[in-house]
């Protein structure tokens, strides 16, 4: 969404009732509505199935384009688009650079039920019943699940998703105008902080806020805006105790907050059931109860142990995040996976448990040593050849600003691979459906690599750069991922100052430890494939000859 967003763009399957909720909308904020679908019939002269059938799908897509295009460009608009208009990277463009981009969701039972509803007298929903006709053959149902399943990537990339099962027009509608008001009127960066997306989960949502200097002077008080009314326990690595350690706890002090603090040792050593264990046996010694509160301030290695102590302690107490590296910010921070590794391999001890609040202060990366804020690039990098390729134009084209860290720049990219993150995780909470799985690209052979070479020789987001470069090479091998998609992102990341491959490590150990991947089914990896820039899909079927050509490839 540009900074100058003024208009509200509706995508989902069809169904889902974009066209009735978006008139609702308009009418809730007193602004116009446009449907692209009758923007396109009207022009074309005849309904969407005979421009299909007459002039053939390409057609349509450049009608479909100048409509969205010409909608979009009003100010105080509602525009409804097509089912399939945002898996168009020109169309999907345009959306996502004019205005607020929400996806109305619905189960495929939902959907086949409203299209096989009687018409409502306005005609409202009249022109998505051409689907129910294209079958070729399937069962109405199963056409929807398949078709859906297969633009299901495009959806996840809008900035607000609203579930619409079981919900009338009017209580979408509502969600609607909430999310412009919320994330629509107050989006731009504002200088001091904001809130980059929230995630939502069974269990709630909880917001992310990304700003400057922002610890002390907003922790508790944004803490104390979610209901919290206990004490806080502050678990702290050791390299961040000073400055941003003592700036949490000062800010909890002065809000009147009993606040106790434990130091663990930077580094990823730390996270362990030994670590645990000792925290576990800190938090008894003070008495801690459901109602109190963990804040973890560090980077990754803080943020999984201290969500794995809260979800574990006592059958799970309330925690906070405050990351301070690039990592942590843009992508473990978010989502509510937590864990501890074994000597067998990363994660393997773990649960869901989502914080209560993340509170990312940028200022924080200007103090991190050079190698490390690198490595946090390859998260975001990653993010964007996976799920937003507009992402990876700012990366190719603003690569000397980001790497300079200049503020508003980084808070805004920060920003923007947060709701990346949050939008994944709000659709696909627990990996359920797979969607979630594509924050998992290049972490194969980049997990596989770290515990191969031993913690520490390899930052994470080194190792993550190098499971990218051969995550594309096997695709490229499975005729999934263009060549030039593959260089492309080499050269991205060595812009970058990232490593494309590895030096001094056993490729055989690197290959027992992928085959051991917590995210391996029956005995088969899952991979993680770029289809193209922004678009990424899951694969089986790779074998263990062609991952061992590729780690012979990479190794330097």
């Amino acid at each position: 969404m540009s900074s100058g967003a003024t208009c509200i763009i509706l995508t989902g399957f069809s169904g889902s009732g974009k066209t009735a909720v978006g008139r609702r909308v308009a009418r809730l904020l007193g602004w116009e509505f446009a449907d692209t679908d009758e923007i396109v019939a009207r022009r074309a002269g005849k309904e969407i199935d005979r421009i299909f059938a007459d002039d053939g799908e390409q057609a349509f897509r450049a009608l479909e384009l100048e409509a969205v295009r010409e909608a979009s460009s009003r100010k105080g608009i509602v525009v409804s688009t097509g089912g399939g208009a945002i898996a168009q990277e020109a169309t999907r463009r345009v959306m996502l650079d004019a205005g607020l981009v929400v996806c109305l969701e619905a189960r495929p039972e939902t959907i086949y039920a409203r299209l096989t509803a009687p018409a409502p007298a306005d005609g409202a929903e009249a022109m998505v019943r051409p689907l129910l006709r294209a079958t070729h053959g399937q069962d109405p149902l199963r056409r929807i699940e398949s078709l859906k399943r297969e633009r299901q990537w495009a959806y996840a990339l809008a900035e607000w998703t609203v579930p619409t099962d079981g919900l009338s027009v009017e209580q979408v509608a509502h969600e609607v105008a909430r999310a412009w008001r919320r994330f629509g009127m107050s989006s731009q960066w504002r200088g001091d902080s904001q809130v980059a997306a929230t995630v939502t989960t069974d269990a709630g949502a909880y917001p992310i806020v990304v700003g400057f200097d922002i610890i002390e002077a907003q922790l508790a008080s944004r803490l104390l805006q979610t209901g919290f009314a206990g004490r806080a326990y502050l678990l702290v690595d050791s390299n961040v105790l000073h400055p941003y350690g003592r700036s949490a706890q000062r800010s909890l002090h002065a809000a009147g907050i009993e606040t106790h603090l434990f130091v663990f040792p930077a580094g990823e050593e730390s996270k362990s059931l030994a670590t645990a264990t000792a925290v576990y046996e800190w938090l008894a010694e003070r008495r801690v109860e459901r109602r109190d509160l963990i804040v973890t301030v560090g980077g990754g290695v803080a943020g999984d142990l201290g969500g794995f102590v809260a979800a574990t302690y006592v059958r799970g107490v309330r925690y906070a995040q405050v990351p301070t590296t690039l990592t942590a910010m843009v992508d473990s921070s978010i989502g509510g996976k937590t864990a501890v590794d074994l000597p067998a391999g990363k994660n393997l001890v773990g649960a869901f448990h989502h914080p209560t609040l993340v509170v990312s202060d940028v200022s924080a990366l200007r103090t991190l040593p050079r190698r490390v804020v690198l490595e946090g690039w390859a998260e975001a990098i990653k993010h964007g050849f996976a799920l937003d390729a507009g992402l990876v134009d700012v990366y190719e084209q603003q690569a000397d600003a980001l790497l300079a860290l200049e503020p508003e720049l980084t808070a805004e990219v920060v920003a923007r691979n947060a709701a990346v993150k949050a939008r994944i995780v709000t659709q696909d909470e627990r990996e359920t459906s797979g969607l979630r799985s594509l924050l998992n690209y290049g972490h194969t052979i980049g997990h596989g690599l770290e515990t191969a070479a031993g913690y520490g020789r390899y930052l994470h987001g080194e190792a993550v750069a190098v499971g990218m470069v051969g995550a594309a090479r096997l695709g490229e091998l499975a005729g999934v991922t263009p060549a030039e998609l593959a260089r492309r992102q080499r050269a991205l990341l060595e812009r970058f100052g990232l490593p494309t491959g590895y030096r001094d490590v056993d490729a055989e150990r690197i290959l027992d430890a992928v085959t051991r991947d917590k995210k391996s089914s029956g005995g088969q990896v899952s991979w993680v494939f770029l289809d193209a820039v922004g678009r990424s899909s899951i694969h089986r079927g790779v074998t263990q000859e062609q991952v061992r050509q590729v780690l012979g490839e990479l190794a330097g």
